[in-house]
């Protein structure tokens, strides 16, 4: 006789009481309804406890819930050599099945085997889960309790600005799923084990931004007829240093990628004046002595504009398959930190056809303000202000959705670029000093005060407001409920 200890779970009291009985012939059949369905997505470790004593721990996981709402029958079975779950929908929308036999060699343990396993994980409809062989444990296992994963994306902050409500998130449910099983394997994490920190931000920043990005382009498309050959959506997203606006392209970026959409990424950074052109604007400095916020990039004043157009209205008729360009690059390290545009030679090439551009930079859709306003922040904004007129034709103009993440205390950039340069330093690469960064961010905070306020309360210059999307973060870059 055989006993399967499971661990306690009122919502599986008759898998318990089945699970404890002598017999497994014929297998336990445990059926749940739609109301209930979420947070009941289970895995199942087996392990021996002692000879002849098999134990099954319910492992209470949400990441692999496999089907929309229908009903659900589970069915376990039990033998000497085999121990198996399946999970079916009764209308066939999908299923998953994972088994783990019994090895007498010492094999590695549940949670490094299924971090090894994470790319074979639920797909598609009628797609399957398979624990490996090497999985099984003869340890005690321990029950993971984590948080039902339907509840947590419908308690995201940004449901409610986005439109989300509990209905479409259960009717998308499998799409949520794969987008975050995508990013946690870009960025190499343990989908069966993540901290909470990264659970926010992919479930409640990163995915839901990325929808929001889907129906631009679902409404963008829209208003193009049938057979038209519709330029690339283009979105802006303006956001401080250090706020988390490169991860979020990356993350974006790859979703495009994986789901079907061309992509292509662009930084205000990438059109900073070449080094040779650095010089030439050397006059500029000697007109305004003593102007710390001209001395090196960063400021308006400090970009190829002309190069800017040339390259976004490419990028924009890029609507052809076979259609091809490269995508500038600038590299910050070159001439000792000055900078200088890389060599043409390491720009990634993007072919045609487009369906977006993400287009980022910390003063991206930054509106010029009265000269009085400016001067009262810092009078060496004045000539930035002017200089900052020309950009709306070269960068904004260009943009049809934008992305603003707001922050409450531009000080924060202060400490976000201190921590990137502490990690630099601690894993033994080139970095500021304290002194450095205070010195590096202090020439841009006097825009960062003139300028965000009025980017927060009216959008960027040109802006559809129907078509912006104002993610505000905290001091831990995660996205919180807008004030």
């Amino acid at each position: 006789m055989k006993k399967y200890p499971v661990a306690s779970n009122d919502r599986l009291d008759r898998l318990r009481s089945n699970l404890s009985s002598p017999s497994h012939s014929p297998p336990l059949s445990y059926e749940k309804s739609a109301n209930s369905l979420f947070g009941f997505f289970c895995l199942f470790e087996v392990r021996e406890v002692e000879e002849g004593m098999v134990g099954l721990s319910v492992l209470c996981h949400h990441h692999h819930l496999p089907c929309l709402p229908s009903e659900w029958s589970i069915s376990t079975s039990a033998t000497t050599s085999s121990h198996s779950c399946s999970f079916h929908s009764r209308n066939h929308l999908a299923s998953s099945f994972f088994s783990l036999h019994r090895h007498d060699v010492q094999r590695p343990s549940w949670s490094q085997g299924l971090s090894l396993y994470c790319n074979n994980f639920i797909r598609s409809n009628g797609r399957e889960l398979t624990i490996p062989r090497s999985t099984f444990s003869t340890t005690p296992a321990m029950v993971a309790a984590v948080h039902d994963l339907f509840d947590f994306i419908c308690s995201g902050p940004l449901m409610s600005k986005l439109g989300l409500t509990q209905e479409i998130v259960t009717e998308t449910i499998d799409r949520w799923l794969e987008y975050g099983s995508h990013l946690c394997r870009l960025f190499g994490m343990n989908e069966l084990d993540l901290p909470i920190s990264d659970k926010i931000r992919i479930y409640h920043y990163y995915i839901p931004v990325f929808v929001w990005c889907q129906k631009e382009i679902l409404y963008h498309k829209s208003k193009f007829k049938d057979g038209e050959q519709a330029p690339p959506l283009v979105i802006g997203i303006s956001a401080p240093q250090g706020s988390g606006k490169t991860t979020l392209v990356y993350a974006l970026n790859h979703l495009f990628q994986v789901t079907g959409r061309n992509s292509a990424t662009l930084s205000i950074d990438d059109f900073y004046l070449k080094a040779e052109d650095q010089v030439c604007n050397a006059k500029l400095r000697s007109e305004n002595p003593g102007n710390s916020l001209l001395e090196l990039r960063g400021n308006a004043g400090s970009h190829d504009l002309p190069f800017s157009v040339e390259t976004l209205n490419t990028l924009r008729n890029l609507t052809r398959a076979g259609q091809k360009m490269q995508l500038p690059r600038y590299d910050k390290s070159a001439y000792g930190g000055k900078g200088d545009r890389s060599d043409l030679s390491t720009w990634p090439e993007v072919e045609g056809p487009l369906a977006v551009v993400l287009f980022e930079g910390w003063m991206l859709g930054f509106k010029p303000q009265p000269p009085d306003d400016v001067k009262a922040v810092d009078p060496k904004l004045d000539v930035v202000n002017s200089n900052l007129e020309a950009y709306y034709d070269a960068w904004d103009k260009f943009v049809d959705s934008w992305i603003v993440i707001k922050i409450k205390n531009p000080e924060c950039v202060y400490q976000w670029r201190l921590e990137a340069e502490v990690a630099m330093r601690a894993a033994g690469k080139p970095g500021m000093s304290d002194q450095e960064v205070l010195d590096f961010v202090s020439r841009y905070m006097p825009a960062y005060k003139a300028y965000l306020p009025t980017l927060y309360s009216e959008g960027p210059r040109g802006a559809d407001k129907n078509h912006l999307l104002v993610v505000e973060i905290d001091e831990y870059r995660n996205p919180v409920v807008a004030q």
